[in-house]
């Protein structure tokens, strides 16, 4: 994620970063370009001129205003996803600060401080790699044993969290915590499971296929017809203007597709690799001022 100053105006109006849409679809502005140009080309010198093409603005502005409803919602429902999932981490690090300061302030052994101390950590970032493409198991504390058995796992976070409720429930029946301890403890392991679940929701469930094959096309046929009403006014010059309207209307889509799947590692994704390291840095400070 960009890390930047919303109260610099100008500075970021001249930044270019490989993030911007222009970059993106730079090959299809200059195929619009062509294309127009090509029209334009064929209407003023083929074409009878005495048609009134102008007179098609006024269709154009209200397919225009239908398209740019479209795109609100397309825009609003993107963002939803995004905001979503920035909701459901911070509930992530709000959830093992408090696993971690309720456990660390128990009279637990050293040996149970250190197995929650890194195990914890592990989970978010489990969690962080498991939204993407696999869990990079480097990244993560473990024993040899531990190692081994995550190698032939297909979804890490569950075994990890198998193994808090595993040590937990063996500090329960050791008497080491109480049967009330355990239910305060159990409110923040329950709520890792409905994290990662509604994680996976937003990454697996994407905007329907048809809604959007629809706007791309109704964006495509827009773009590439409207030319027909500037012609006779602007001649060569509409290659600009379409290429301008294309480069906004695409540009909406683009940002809306980027940011509904937030996990990723995108200029606009969510930061949840330095939501990771805060959760461990937190964590293990906790156990450590109990040492």
């Amino acid at each position: 994620m960009i890390k930047y100053n919303p109260k610099t105006w100008f500075r970021h109006i001249f930044a270019f970063r490989k993030s911007d849409t222009v970059f993106i679809i730079w090959k299809e502005l200059v195929y619009i370009v062509v294309f127009t140009l090509l029209l334009t080309y064929l209407e003023l010198h083929y074409f009878d001129r005495t048609t009134e093409w102008s007179q098609l603005l006024a269709v154009y502005s209200l397919i225009g205003f239908v398209l740019s409803l479209l795109l609100v919602f397309r825009t609003n429902t993107a963002y939803d996803r995004w905001w979503e999932g920035r909701k459901k981490w911070g509930e992530l690090v709000n959830n093992t600060r408090n696993l971690a300061a309720k456990l660390s302030s128990m009279d637990l052994t050293k040996e149970d401080n250190d197995f929650f101390a890194h195990m914890i950590p592990n989970y978010a970032y489990a969690m962080k790699e498991h939204l993407r493409k696999g869990v990079k198991l480097e990244e993560l504390n473990l024993t040899t044993e531990e190692l081994k058995t995550l190698q032939n796992s297909s979804h890490i976070p569950n075994i990890i969290s198998k193994w808090l409720y595993e040590r937990i429930l063996l500090l329960e029946r050791t008497k080491k915590i109480s049967p009330q301890d355990l239910i305060v403890l159990d409110i923040n392991l329950k709520s890792f499971a409905d994290i990662i679940g509604a994680c996976e929701r937003i990454r697996n469930t994407p905007i329907p296929y048809s809604y959007s094959i629809f706007l791309k096309k109704f964006i495509f046929i827009y773009v590439t017809t409207i030319p027909l009403a500037f012609i006779n006014t602007f001649s060569y010059f509409s290659c600009l203007i379409s290429a301008f309207i294309f480069y906004v209307l695409v540009s909406m889509e683009i940002l809306a597709e980027e940011i509904e799947d937030p996990f990723g590692l995108d200029d606009n994704d969510l930061p949840t690799d330095d939501l990771s390291a805060k959760i461990k840095s937190n964590v293990e400070e906790l156990f450590q001022a109990t040492a």
